[in-house]
């Protein structure tokens, strides 16, 4: 038998729950090199060819 849940999860609380899995969008940096943008920890594209 499946476990079934005693109450209702209210909007609030289930909201709540929902926020945390958003997706953000990445920061963007610039390149210290040649000043293009790109992802943080990533290597610049520019700079590597």
């Amino acid at each position: 038998m499946a476990a079934t849940p005693k109450r209702k999860i209210s909007t609030m609380r289930k909201g709540k729950r929902m926020k945390a899995k958003v997706e953000r969008l990445p920061e963007i940096q610039y390149c210290k090199n040649c000043n293009q943008p790109k992802l943080p920890h990533f290597v610049c594209k520019a700079c590597e060819q």
